[in-house]
C-alpha cells in the first residue's frame, strides 16, 4: 500500500472515529484534525518574510506550495511576501531581485514563515546581517500572539534562536547550524519538519518544499496535500515530529 492510500485511510479512520466514538490512537487523533480541516471557511494568511541574502528556493518553495493550495481547498488561501521595512526591493542570495509591495503586518497574518539563507557569508547580507542588526529578530519575537503559527526553514530558524523563540522547544534546522540552535536553547530534533504547534521549523534548503506541504496538510487537509504532491510532482519527504508523535 503506498503512502498516498495510507494518508487517505487514515483521514476516513479518522472521521469515522469522530461518527461512532470509538476512541483513536494518537496518530489517529493528530488526522482527524486533519480531516476537519477543509470545513473553516475563513481565508488562511500566509507571510512570507524576505531579506537582502534570503535564499531564492527557501522564499519560493512555501510561496509556490501554498500558493497553489488555493486549487485545493474551498477555503481561500491569501499569500504575499512582506518585508520589515515596508515597500522595497530585495536582494536575494544569488542576486534575483524581488519587489515587494507588502511591509510587516504580522498581525493579519495567521501564518508567519521566516526563510533563511547567507549562513555561510558571516559578513555579506542573510541571516547573520540581520542578527547583528537585530530589528528582524526583535519583531518575530514581538509578532507572536495565540493565534498565530510562527514558521522557519534551514537556517531562518537561526532568526528564530537570535529572537528567543526556540529556547526550551523542539526545532529543527539546516545540518550546519544545528550545533548552533542547540548551543543557544532549542531542543534539536532529528526530523525533516517539526511541528510544536504554534512554532512549525524545518531543515535545510529543500525541506521548504516539506514545510509548506506539511502545513497545508494542517491547515487545508490531507486532501489538499495529496493534490498539491500531484501537481508538483513531489511526494513530502522525511519524518515529521510532533508533540502528538513522529509521522513519516
Amino acid at each position: 500500500m503506498n503512502r498516498r492510500i495510507l494518508l487517505r485511510n487514515a483521514a476516513v479512520v479518522g472521521a469515522a472515529g469522530l461518527t461512532t466514538g470509538v476512541a483513536l490512537d494518537t496518530a489517529a487523533a493528530g488526522t482527524v484534525a486533519d480531516a476537519s480541516a477543509p470545513h473553516r471557511r475563513d481565508p488562511l494568511r500566509v507571510h512570507v518574510v524576505l531579506f537582502d541574502g534570503v535564499e531564492e528556493l527557501d522564499l519560493a518553495a512555501p510561496y509556490e506550495v501554498l500558493s497553489a493550495s488555493d486549487h485545493f481547498t474551498d477555503r481561500d488561501v491569501e499569500v504575499r511576501y512582506v518585508t520589515l521595512d515596508g515597500r522595497r526591493t530585495v536582494t536575494a542570495a544569488f542576486g534575483t531581485t524581488l519587489r515587494v509591495d507588502r511591509g510587516w503586518a504580522p498581525e493579519k497574518a495567521d501564518l508567519l514563515v521566516a526563510p533563511g539563507g547567507g549562513y555561510a557569508r558571516k559578513e555579506g547580507p542573510g541571516v547573520w546581517a540581520e542578527i547583528r542588526r537585530g530589528d528582524l529578530p526583535r519583531a518575530l519575537a514581538a509578532a507572536r500572539r495565540p493565534s498565530l503559527t510562527v514558521a522557519a526553514l534551514c537556517t531562518g530558524v537561526m532568526l528564530l534562536s537570535a529572537a528567543g523563540v526556540t529556547r526550551g522547544r523542539p526545532c529543527t534546522t539546516h545540518h550546519k547550524a544545528r550545533a548552533q540552535l542547540q548551543e543557544q536553547g532549542g531542543v534539536l530534533k532529528n526530523a525533516r519538519v517539526v511541528d510544536d504547534g504554534d512554532l512549525v521549523t524545518a531543515g535545510g534548503v529543500t525541506s521548504g518544499l516539506d514545510l509548506a506541504l506539511w502545513l497545508a496538510r494542517r491547515e487545508l487537509g490531507v486532501d489538499a496535500a495529496l493534490g498539491l504532491e500531484a501537481m508538483l510532482e513531489y511526494e513530502a519527504r522525511g519524518t515529521v515530529w510532533t508533540s502528538g508523535g513522529t509521522r513519516s
